[in-house]
């Protein structure tokens, strides 16, 4: 009996755009980089949850959005954090969020979404080496305010 199985075929790959990436050497390094990376006007209006990849000498290899959200909440899929790291060889992570309120205090969501990034990260030998929650004036860090 010829069974003909059909399945979809997956296809990974990552493309760096530029040979000498920019480094992150501190908390706000790691702001600017990604306060770069709001358009105009959209810091304030909703929440986005955005991951910074690096490699070992922690240089930029790029930045995706994870997830968008309302004015006072987005929910980030942990799976879809570590399958973009793993797809772009990361060997560190740094974790970003916007609270369009301008409060950066961090929330009890913002603290367990941190900890189980880092749980699954360590599984992987992937570091976390932080997690901004940004205004458009301000940060907050989580390694600065020993979190991590």
């Amino acid at each position: 009996m010829n069974i003909d199985y059909k399945v979809g075929e997956v296809k990974l790959s990552y493309k760096p755009k530029f040979k000498n990436q920019q480094k992150v050497t501190c908390s706000e390094d790691a702001y600017k980089y990604m306060l770069s990376t709001y358009k105009k006007g959209t810091i304030c209006y909703k929440e986005y949850f955005k991951v910074l990849f690096l490699n070992q000498a922690n240089q930029i290899l790029g930045y995706t959005l994870i997830s968008e959200g309302g004015i006072t909440e987005t929910c980030a899929d942990v799976r879809l954090i570590m399958q973009a790291a793993l797809l772009t060889n990361s060997v560190a992570l740094i974790l970003a969020h916007n609270h369009p309120s301008g409060n950066l205090k961090p929330s009890r969501q913002d603290m367990d979404i941190t900890k189980q990034v880092r749980d699954a990260a360590q599984f992987m030998r992937i570091k976390i080496l932080d997690h901004i929650i940004l205004s458009d004036t301000e940060y907050y860090s989580f390694a600065d305010e020993g979190m991590l």
